[in-house]
């Protein structure tokens, strides 16, 4: 009965650690994951206590901030000494409007946490986050003996956005390709976007450091695209955000930039000018002593006397 009990015992052990490595969060790699007595799996984010939703993607502010979380332990044990890009998060994940560095600069950003005003100090107001509407994604594919088919890159992306990224297929405005460049359209605007959609600021980001070999994802799921049976390897890749609004500048340092390039073309101008002028005048004193040569070698032969 003992030999029995054992083996049983042993079974259930064996169960229940399998069950425990099972709980990991396949959307996002900086997590903390661990099973209740209930056999659910919760999964904390890296150096905060915000837990994390794997079945979406994590939003870039929370996944910048984990990101960091390494190079502070770092800086900590005395390594690196320079400033680092630690974002301000709002409860719900998104980027403040207000994004400042370990100085006293700050600026105001979109939806994507790219800079859309002048920097400033502590003082700084931005009353809103902008929204991100559209991103312009090129990714370039290496060299190939011949080009994919249009129409079957277009499906491939699709299927990609859609199942690993877990983008609503209506937010694809538009996918072109011109061998090697890929050119992918996403727009997304406030009025349509419910709260159970992911974020295009968000899909961009996954989609680069999937590009970069750096991926977010758990680290048995790398990024593999298929165009009808054919690896399609991305080599390069440049994103592109527009706003909902457009940017603000400070006027006073928008007129100062103004009046510096003002001043630069007065100077060439002026410059210009004087060099024609200097030109014009070397001419017509070259002119003047040809015709006084000619008229002397004409005058010449009337000075002799018979």
């Amino acid at each position: 009965m003992e030999p029995l009990f054992g083996v049983l015992l042993g079974l259930i052990l064996a169960v229940a650690s399998s069950a425990e490595n099972n709980c990991t969060c396949v959307t996002n790699k900086w997590t903390v994951c661990a099973q209740d007595a209930s056999g659910n799996c919760t999964c904390m984010l890296v150096g905060s206590n915000h837990k994390v939703d794997c079945s979406t993607l994590t939003s870039k502010c929370l996944l910048m901030k984990a990101e960091m979380t390494p190079l502070k332990e770092k800086r900590f044990r005395g390594h690196p000494r320079g400033l680092l890009d630690n974002p301000d998060c709002e409860d719900s994940g998104i980027f403040k409007a207000r994004q400042c560095n370990q100085t006293d600069t700050c600026w105001c950003v979109n939806t994507a946490r790219v800079r859309r005003t002048e920097k400033g100090g502590k003082s700084l107001s931005c009353s809103e986050l902008v929204r991100t509407s559209w991103i312009y994604i090129e990714p370039k594919h290496k060299k190939r003996s011949s080009a994919f088919n249009v129409l079957e890159v277009a499906n491939a992306l699709k299927h990609l956005f859609e199942s690993r990224y877990k983008l609503h297929p209506k937010y694809i405005a538009a996918i072109n390709y011109d061998s090697p460049l890929i050119q992918i359209g996403l727009n997304q605007n406030d009025s349509e976007k419910s709260r159970c959609d992911v974020d295009i600021a968000d899909v961009a980001y996954y989609l680069e450091k999937d590009i970069k070999n750096d991926s977010i994802f758990h680290s048995d799921s790398t990024l593999t695209i298929s165009v009808n049976g054919d690896a399609l390897d991305i080599e390069k890749l440049r994103i592109y955000y527009v706003n909902e609004k457009p940017p603000e500048f400070c006027m006073r340092q928008l007129v100062s930039g103004i009046s510096a390039v003002v001043t630069v073309v007065i100077l060439t101008a002026g410059f210009g000018i004087t060099v024609l002028v200097v030109l014009k005048w070397l001419q017509t004193r070259k002119y003047e002593k040809v015709e006084i040569k000619e008229m002397g070698e004409i005058r010449a032969p009337s000075l002799q006397l018979p």
